[in-house]
């Protein structure tokens, strides 16, 4: 089985690069100077490497287990792996100091979050979803709640999950039935009964305490997305001096079957089997979707990292197979796979897209940190505006790609690609889920053609792609990267073509709705092949710095090749989706999904 060895040196690589990108800055970053995070990479690795990683192949095949009391058994080894998570206090290094986190830059985070997700995804969403709850009860919590529950949090001794999906309701929220009862007795405290499904680590033993964010209607809530508040339901509830006390009424009732991620127990949750499980309202009352987004928003990002992270070891696991089999002959004599340019082909495919998806990831990542922490109001405001823009493509765009590059891996190992020993064929089950959960990559293509773009009539995206044109500009203006320029140069314009086609029809007061439905998805893989072929001309110029000042390290022509091949191999497939856009949906508005 090929060990995983964490990206240190690439994360590294574009972290220099935005740094020297004079339009971002990152507040935070000063602080933690080169050397300080460099000793964070490196330590997360050997945490990822050494003790999440062995574990990816024996946790898939293990699974988890329901047992007769509700408890669910772990994987042997995922319980002490993630308290060592904890115990060297990784789960608050991007929290901030306020809360009892380090404080370090949300690119650095990131990074550590990729590294963990490649070692070992289905582990790794257990603090992708505390970090969750983290955001969600820093901003809507009581302070009373935030002195009670927010340092175990950070400190990762309890954990959180999400709980939105109802059996009936799926992605359609205003379907939620699970009801919130004031409790009589108690003043502030509510009895909840109902069930949610596919609660990821919804029960398990690798922490003390669980806490459950719920969506929940109270007795008197309207119909609709208006009526529903957010709820805390600790699996224990806490005692006024912080102790743990009874088990609360929320059971696991099943764990759910999957596709992949066998590691991680996603369970169906059953609240209030007997006296009603007790809750704690978050935040208005009525208002719990918009307090939920916040935990959402969180994850989105990082469900994007994670993507990621999984196609960084489905790279490694088809380049160290490629070099490993021998068969047939290239250029004359028998030769390893490697040399054969159908193989090279698909090998830097898949190399060239995820350098583009962390690039993108963690250009996203430093304007969540320019938006949070910048002394300039006017600067934290366009970069949330471009974080707003940035989330929905890194999460489904990053994701897309991740299940593309998985399977791409397979196909690097033939036939013993679709055997379960070889383990490239778990890396595609496991990344499976990465577009459907967190908003389906529609419903994230919906937000950024509808939402994101009919609010500011495209003014963020604009902003982003005159960055994109400048690169372009710059390339055409260098003797050795000129040849990069015509690809981008072309990306540029079709983006703002279609841009202008979303923009337009999707404000038509006639087909406005129909158009974004139709149009989204297409929009949102063109933005995504253009901000990926930037990021990698971004990429190229410092490559070719290292390169000029004499470095004979093949790490920067293998980054110059990464970046000929998204922009001019690549990003011309992100390009064919103008013509689907300017095609129209006549097509689509008159197919009958109906037996014919």
């Amino acid at each position: 089985m090929v060990s995983f060895i964490p990206p240190v040196r690439d994360q590294r690589f574009v972290l220099e690069e935005l740094l020297e990108h004079r339009s971002l800055s990152l507040p935070g970053f000063e602080e933690a100077n080169p050397e300080l995070v460099e000793a964070v990479l490196e330590e997360a690795a050997r945490l990822a490497g050494e003790v999440w990683a062995p574990l990816n192949v024996s946790g898939d095949r293990q699974g988890c287990t329901r047992r007769d009391d509700g408890g669910v058994t772990l994987p042997e080894g995922f319980a002490e792996a993630y308290r060592a998570y904890a115990e060297g206090g990784w789960n608050g290094i991007g929290v901030a100091e306020a809360q009892g986190g380090q404080g370090l830059p949300e690119v650095v985070a990131s990074s550590v979050q990729e590294m963990l997700h490649g070692a070992n995804m289905a582990l790794g969403l257990c603090p992708m979803l505390t970090a969750g709850a983290i955001e969600a009860l820093a901003h809507h919590g009581s302070e009373a709640q935030k002195a009670i529950y927010l340092p175990r949090l950070v400190e990762g001794s309890w954990t959180g999950t999400m709980n939105l999906t109802e059996p009936q309701a799926g992605s359609d929220l205003s379907k939620v039935r699970t009801r919130a009862v004031p409790s009589d007795a108690v003043p502030g405290e509510y009895r909840l009964f109902g069930q949610k499904i596919f609660i990821t680590w919804g029960e398990h033993e690798a922490s003390d305490n669980i806490l459950h964010l719920v969506l929940a209607r109270t007795p008197n809530a309207p119909e609709g997305n208006k009526g529903i508040s957010l709820f805390l339901v600790p699996k224990f509830l806490v005692n006024d001096d912080g102790s743990l006390g009874e088990r609360n009424d929320v059971v696991c009732a099943a764990i759910e079957h999957k596709l992949g991620i066998h590691g991680s127990p996603t369970c169906t949750l059953s609240f209030g089997e007997n006296d009603g499980a007790i809750g704690y309202l978050v935040g208005e009352e009525g208002r719990g979707l918009n307090h939920m987004f916040t935990m959402m928003n969180e994850a989105r990002h990082k469900v994007g990292v994670q993507g990621i992270g999984v196609a960084e070891r489905a790279c490694q696991h088809a380049f160290a197979y490629a070099l490993d089999r021998v068969q047939g002959k290239a250029r004359g004599h028998e030769s390893t796979i490697s040399e054969h340019l159908d193989v090279r082909r698909m090998l830097l495919s898949m190399r060239a897209r995820t350098d583009a998806l962390r690039a993108l990831a963690l250009t996203c990542a430093a304007e969540l940190d320019e938006a949070r922490h910048s002394d300039d109001t006017e600067a934290r405001r366009a970069a949330q505006a471009r974080v707003d823009v940035l989330i929905p493509v890194v999460k489904a765009f990053s994701t897309d790609q991740a299940v593309e590059i998985a399977s791409l891996g397979v196909q690097v190992h033939g036939g013993m690609g679709y055997i379960e020993e070889t383990g490239a064929a778990q890396l595609l089950r496991d990344v499976r889920i990465a577009p459907i959960y967190e908003g389906t990559n529609g419903i994230q293509a919906l937000d950024l053609a509808g939402r994101k773009l009919q609010r500011d009539g495209g003014a963020a995206l604009a902003g982003l792609i005159d960055d994109v044109e400048a690169t372009a500009q710059a390339l055409a203006a260098s003797p050795e990267l000129a040849y990069l320029s015509p690809g981008l140069a072309a990306g540029v314009a079709d983006l703002r073509a279609a841009l202008a086609v979303v923009l337009e029809q999707g404000a038509d007061p006639a087909q406005g709705a129909d158009a974004i439905q139709a149009y989204a998805t297409p929009f949102l893989s063109l933005v995504g092949h253009v901000l990926c072929a930037w990021q990698m001309g971004r990429a190229a110029f410092k490559a070719q710095a290292a390169i000029k000042a004499g470095s004979q390290d093949p790490f920067y022509p293998a980054k110059l090749a990464g970046a000929d091949y998204a922009i001019r191999h690549w990003l011309p497939v992100g390009r064919a989706q103008r013509a689907a856009i300017e095609a129209g949906m006549e097509s689509l508005a008159a197919f009958d999904a109906r037996p014919q």
